[in-house]
């Protein structure tokens, strides 16, 4: 078993980290539902120009059997070959404040070697909170706002953003053990879980990944440039909304998902997120739901068609 110095290694004439940064963690894993963290993750690393100080060692977290690296086969040679990363990197957000990112691929192996990698990271840079986030699906309609449940440590944030708190078991993710070491040790954390409509989580939502960064954003106050991505959520709830407009189905599941969104929102408990009073013989399961948007969107003609 390698020891824990093993499974990364510094990046040479990486840039000095000052203290008491917030670390914000984005591991893509067993579920990202709208595609949230890896949409977040391909953001930081186009818009925000992130300086690696540590790059974490494929060869021991990752199952290169279950993600596959990129090659590119160019006529008759190959050009490229492209694994997975995932790094611990210094960012600037729209301000110029700065805060460390853990970003890319959930470890596959060595949970507890990686936890304690990034315990000791956070301790040698002294950094003042982790804040991680991850995507599930729910049944919740899209018209309404995307909610949270919040765990970790950091009490004003449960109260203030955490709006379903289940008593429930789940299959564990890195992220998840992450937290509980660190929470354990009295170390200010912050697990935002993204609620996303269920009959979206199969497709690249980008008001999910908006949701998301503006967490991000209370818990730790940087700032991100969201122009970009709010014009890309406006255009996709347009082709959604349209499609649900003449689906007399998929407008009546969408009525019936607010009726009891809006009932829950207001205290009724009687009315259950998960749903109650719902005859599914007379609706779309979430599945046929999703499959038609998903055929929908993915018909759709690209920009080049429609002259964009």
């Amino acid at each position: 078993m390698p020891r824990t110095p093993d499974i990364f290694e510094r990046v040479a004439n990486a840039p000095v980290v000052p203290p008491r940064l917030p670390l914000v963690a984005l591991l893509t894993g067993i579920t990202d539902a709208g595609g949230t963290v890896s949409s977040i993750v391909e953001f930081a690393r186009e818009d925000l120009e992130p300086h690696p100080v540590a790059v974490f060692r494929n060869d021991a977290l990752l199952d290169y059997r279950a993600r596959r690296p990129i090659v590119t086969f160019d006529q008759d040679h190959l050009s490229e070959f492209r694994a997975p990363r995932l790094e611990l990197s210094l960012v600037r957000d729209a301000l110029g404040q700065q805060f460390l990112l853990l970003a890319g691929y959930e470890p596959d192996f060595q949970w507890n070697a990686f936890v304690d990698a990034v315990r000791e990271l956070a301790d040698e840079y002294d950094v003042a909170s982790l804040t991680w986030l991850h995507a599930i699906p729910m049944p919740v309609p899209h018209t309404r706002q995307l909610t949270t449940t919040v765990s970790g440590s950091r009490t004003d944030l449960i109260q203030a953003h955490s709006v379903w708190r289940p008593h429930t078991q789940v299959p564990a993710t890195a992220g998840h053990l992450l937290e509980f070491r660190l929470s354990e040790d009295g170390f200010p954390v912050a697990g935002f879980v993204m609620l996303v409509p269920h009959y979206l989580a199969e497709t690249e939502y980008p008001g999910a990944a908006l949701a998301a960064l503006d967490k991000l954003m209370t818990a730790t106050g940087l700032v991100f440039g969201l122009d970009g991505l709010r014009d890309d959520n406006r255009a996709y709830l347009e082709r959604v909304d349209d499609q649900i407009s003449r689906n007399d189905e998929l407008a009546r599941m969408v009525e019936a998902l607010e009726q009891r969104y809006d009932a829950y929102m207001a205290g009724e408990r009687g009315a259950s997120v998960s749903g109650e009073g719902l005859v599914e013989s007379d609706l779309p399961s979430a599945d046929e739901l999703a499959a038609e948007l998903e055929r929908f969107l993915a018909d759709r003609p690209g920009d080049d068609e429609r002259g964009a």
